[in-house]
This record gives C-alpha cells, structure tokens and sequence, in this order.
C-alpha cells in the first residue's frame, strides 16, 4: 500500500482516478470495514485505485480541545488498511487550518484535484470541512457520485468506535470482538524493559503502545504477530503468546502511572527489540495479584504459561 504524508510530495493523481472514502476510522471496525469493501469493489468496477484518506490524530484534539483514547493507533490503522485492499492512503495532518477549509473548497482542491477521485464511498454519518458541513447531499450538490453505506447493527446496537472503547475499557472481549469482526488487538514497539523476565526463565516484549487503548489489568492469552521493523507488510511470525498488564505490584512496590504491558511469547526465540508486535486477546486468564516474592511470581507465570498454552490449543489462529 502506498501512504502520502506529505501532498506536495504525492505526484499526478492516478491514470484511473480513486475511489475515496474519507474518516478517522479508529478501530477499523464492522462498520469500516464494510466502507472499505464497497471501497475496493467500486474501484474494482471503475478500474480506479481504492484509497482512504486518513487523519494523523483525532480531530477531536482540535475541535473540542481533548481526544479519546483511540482504540488504534495510526500505524495500526494503516495496517488493517492494507490488509482490507486499500492501495492508497493520504494522512493529513488535523489541525486549525484544515478545520478552517470550508467543505466545497476541500472537495475540489484536495479530494478531486489532488487526489483525482472519481466516486466517494462515504459512511451513513461521514462529516468533514468546516462546520461539518460536507456530507453525502453536499458532495451530489456538487455533481459528485457517492455511494453511502448503512450502519452496520450488530446485538440491535449500531457498531461505533465509542461502543467498541466502552467494552475494551470493561473487559468485554467477546462484545468488542463481535463489533470489531475481529479480536481486539494493540500494535506496539518493542521496547527495553528491566530484564527481570529473562531472569526468571521467561523473557517478555515489553510493549511501547503509543497511547492505544488496552484491556484492563491482567492476565491474557494472545496471538502475537510480530511485524518487521517499521514498514508496513504481512506478519513475520505468528506465536502463541501470555501477556501481562498491569503494575507489577511484587517487582515494582508502588504502583506506577501507567500499566507495564509485556508479553511472553511461546516457542520464540529471537531478539525482537524495535520490532513491531499486534498481540490479539483471546482470553484474560486472571486478574492481577501480589505475591510474597520473587519464586512464587515465577511458579505463578509457570501457570499462567500452561494455562494460555492450553486455551490457545483449544482455539484456531483465525479464532
């Protein structure tokens, strides 16, 4: 997939012209991904190139003042863009001169000339420029063609990001899942940690995620996909995984600021510092517990180890 950071920097737009769908899709969830199919299969039909354009962070940092804890990061985003059949992605910065740009003059300068886009797939609530004034009925104004697609229901509940970050933030996989049509996941970078792990004969990644939302504090079994370095491509490796989040009460004594997410992956081996890892939750295990000292942390991970490696043999990849 081709991403364009800078519009300058982009080039002529496509011999065939886009397909464009516009939005944060934070999540990347049922109702995203329905957006992106009919993305991809009217590009299909049109001989154009399927492409997203995309926000560097949540608009609502600009508009209202604060954000919501996304439930996908960019470089997240990007990926299940990839993985959904997107070929072009244009990241725009948000910020007071785009919220500024009036509707019309950001369709025609943007959207239509710079990117060369032929049809819009737009979501039943797709709002942009000014004012939020841009919508599917200003863009047939125009002359536009657009196709719309409906919410997506899932339980007798219209599937949102808000409704996605309320169950991840609740510990309810299994509802965020049926939402997102996937379980839910988090990317993050593999950094340095204490190395407490390797002494204990069970060396964890410790994960860097950029401000992704997570599930509560805990125990997990996972599917790690570990993905090379920084670019944006298939995973290189896929693991069966036990990931703790939490404040590591029996190592660290007082709790600190923000929970440690670390993850133990099964039958790896390999230094995966600076990669990329999106672990998917399976299943929490248990709570998070302080233990007396250090041997009895390490029988308990030993548990939790046989534990995870049983319910994940219980469970396909794909789930």
């Amino acid at each position: 997939m081709r991403i364009t950071r800078d519009m300058q920097a982009m080039g002529p737009a496509p011999a065939g012209g886009a397909v464009l769908s516009l939005g944060v899709f934070d999540g990347v969830h049922l109702g995203h991904q329905a957006i992106l199919a009919a993305n991809r299969c009217t590009a299909e039909e049109l001989e154009a190139e399927p492409t997203v354009l995309t926000f560097g962070s949540h608009p609502k940092g600009v508009l209202l003042g604060r954000a919501p804890r996304t439930l996908t990061t960019l470089d997240h985003r990007l990926e299940l863009f990839e993985r959904a059949g997107i070929k072009h992605t244009i990241v725009l910065p948000f910020d007071q001169k785009l919220s500024q740009t009036s509707a019309e003059d950001f369709t025609r300068e943007i959207l239509v000339k710079a990117l060369g886009t032929r049809h819009f797939v737009l979501g039943f609530d797709s709002h942009f420029g000014q004012g939020r004034r841009g919508n599917a009925e200003l863009l047939a104004e125009m002359g536009y063609e657009i196709s719309v697609v409906p919410m997506v229901m899932v339980a007798h509940r219209g599937v949102s990001s808000t409704a996605i970050r309320e169950a991840v933030e609740l510990g309810d996989l299994p509802a965020a899942r049926r939402m997102l049509g996937r379980r839910v996941s988090v990317l993050g970078t593999v950094v340095t940690g204490n190395q407490l792990g390797r002494q204990l004969g069970f060396p964890t990644a410790n994960l860097d995620l950029h401000h992704e939302l997570h599930p509560p504090v805990g125990v997990y079994a996972c599917r790690a996909h570990v993905l090379a370095g920084d670019r944006i491509e298939r995973p290189v490796g896929t693991y069966g995984a036990v990931c703790n989040i939490g404040f590591r009460p029996t190592i660290d004594g007082k709790p600190a600021d923000l929970p440690v997410v670390e993850a133990y992956l099964l039958d790896f081996e390999g230094d995966l510092y600076g990669e990329r890892i999106e672990l998917e939750f399976v299943e929490c295990l248990r709570g998070e517990q302080r233990f007396a000292g250090l041997e009895a942390l390490k029988a308990q991970i030993a548990r939790d180890v046989a534990h995870g490696r049983e319910r994940l043999s219980q469970e396909s990849p794909q789930g």
